[in-house]
């Protein structure tokens, strides 16, 4: 095909780093954003699918990066393959536009849903990590306003373990100890996924 050569690139979050992806590759345009693929509904990958034309070709990096679900997978594919569009995959070094074999296809399909149990499995060990941390007695989201009395109350209670007081005030045990050092602050509130981080297994 002798057309545009187009590159899109996604990653999940904003602290993730996109530059090796399609590194190497001449382009005539990019489109990249950083948003979880769990569906299709992203602005920059919308723009991509509607500036694509016949004879050009969709350049990813792996299948994850397009869609996270074989649905969304196969329908982008065979809508791009039926105006003419090649999606070319560089990690796989897979190329469809709609010519390719049955075992092309296959292969597309059991990519495709390796992709979509990954993120079942994410989405499962985060749900396990929350859950592991409201049992240790954990305090997730934004950490919860203390008032001056309660400040007090804390201090006035050096002898009970921090553990126990964490628990009751619904506050992380680094909370107490920063509040019986005489530092503590009302803090910004702190991501969940940073909190997952630390505590899932």
């Amino acid at each position: 095909m002798n057309g545009h050569h187009v590159g899109y690139i996604r990653v999940s979050t904003v602290d993730q780093h996109t530059d090796r992806q399609l590194d190497g590759l001449t382009l005539d345009r990019i489109f990249e954003e950083k948003v979880s693929g769990k569906d299709r509904q992203r602005p920059r990958l919308q723009e991509c699918l509607t500036y694509l034309r016949h004879g050009d070709t969709l350049h990813v990096h792996s299948i994850d990066r397009l869609a996270r679900n074989l649905l969304d997978l196969q329908q982008i594919i065979d809508e791009l393959a039926g105006r003419g569009v090649a999606v070319r995959f560089v990690k796989e070094q897979l190329t469809f536009d709609g010519s390719g074999s049955p075992m092309q296809r296959l292969m597309l399909q059991l990519l495709g849903a390796f992709a979509e149990f990954e993120r079942a499995m994410i989405r499962e060990r985060q749900a396990e990590g929350i859950a592991a941390a409201r049992h240790q007695g954990r305090h997730l989201g934004a950490p919860r306003a203390l008032s001056d009395d309660q400040l007090a109350e804390i201090r006035s209670r050096p002898a009970e373990s921090a553990a126990a007081l964490a628990r009751e005030y619904g506050v992380s045990r680094q909370t107490i100890y920063t509040i019986r050092a005489g530092k503590y602050s009302q803090e910004a509130p702190i991501s969940l996924k940073k909190r997952l981080t630390k505590t899932a297994p």
